[in-house]
């Protein structure tokens, strides 16, 4: 129990350094909100006048896909910030100090977690001035909230573990760009999936970025009763489907990324 306490508290330290690095070169957080943004703006004003989903604004039905695309994207500042501090010897200096292993990892997907915050309250209100609303209760808003920011969390360690075992932030960009932006566009992130192939259909339907965006899209009350009903499972019961994922991940690279952490830092 000591040690947990102790690796919690290293961990804030360094998720407040972090923080700091952020708002000494607050340029990164520019670019991280401008991006969301111009999404919304795009697809609210320039795609969306040509895509109708029926019973329901085409903005509200946007919301949750650019919330869940921004935070899919947003975990790659992990893996990057872990390469470039492998890159310039920051994790060496972290080896000379009495501080637990995995402490730079608990604090570096934490202080991702509030820019993460941060991108979606920005995109909040880009939304309510585009037309988008929340129509259900405050609790259930909360949850659509919370089930972004852990599916965020949870992918940051995947993306730690990626920032570990490469060589340069460059490398873990197009990576991750190569295996995230698919992910996120094979899905019902911006239009509904029952005009899909059906081979992209059948990946779009288990796809867990397609039911973090319906599970949001639920709690926001963002849905329409026009729109067939899933005839899945996943799409059924995205929020718990999305839990699973969220849990699954945690347990797989938690422990894998804090043990190439620990091989990374000694040698």
């Amino acid at each position: 129990m000591t040690a947990v306490v102790e690796s919690l508290a290293d961990g804030v330290v360094v998720a407040k350094r972090n923080l700091i690095k952020i708002k000494r070169v607050p340029e990164l957080l520019v670019f991280t909100t401008i991006q969301p943004i111009m999404f919304i703006l795009l697809f609210a004003y320039v795609f969306g006048s040509a895509i109708d989903v029926p019973g329901i604004d085409y903005r509200e039905f946007l919301m949750a896909g650019i919330f869940a695309q921004t935070v899919v994207f947003g975990a790659t500042f992990t893996g990057a910030g872990i390469a470039d501090d492998m890159q310039k010897g920051i994790i060496d200096r972290f080896r000379s100090l009495p501080m637990s292993r995995s402490s730079v990892l608990i604090g570096r997907t934490a202080s991702d977690v509030v820019l993460n915050l941060l991108s979606v309250t920005v995109m909040s209100l880009t939304g309510l001035v585009v037309g988008w609303r929340i129509r259900t209760s405050v609790l259930e808003a909360i949850g659509g909230f919370l089930l972004l920011l852990a599916f965020a969390y949870a992918l940051s360690w995947v993306m730690a573990y990626i920032g570990l075992i490469v060589p340069t932030t460059e490398v873990v960009q197009n990576a991750s760009f190569i295996v995230l932006f698919p992910l996120t566009f094979i899905a019902n992130t911006f239009v509904p999936i029952e005009g899909f192939p059906t081979v992209l259909r059948v990946i779009a339907e288990w796809n867990p970025v397609s039911t973090l965006t319906q599970g949001v899209r639920e709690l926001f009350g963002n849905t329409s009763p026009a729109l067939p009903p899933a005839d899945v499972w996943s799409l059924q019961n995205p929020v718990l489907y999305t839990t699973f994922w969220i849990i699954g991940i945690l347990v797989v690279f938690v422990p894998v990324a804090t043990r190439q952490y620990r091989r990374a830092a000694s040698t």
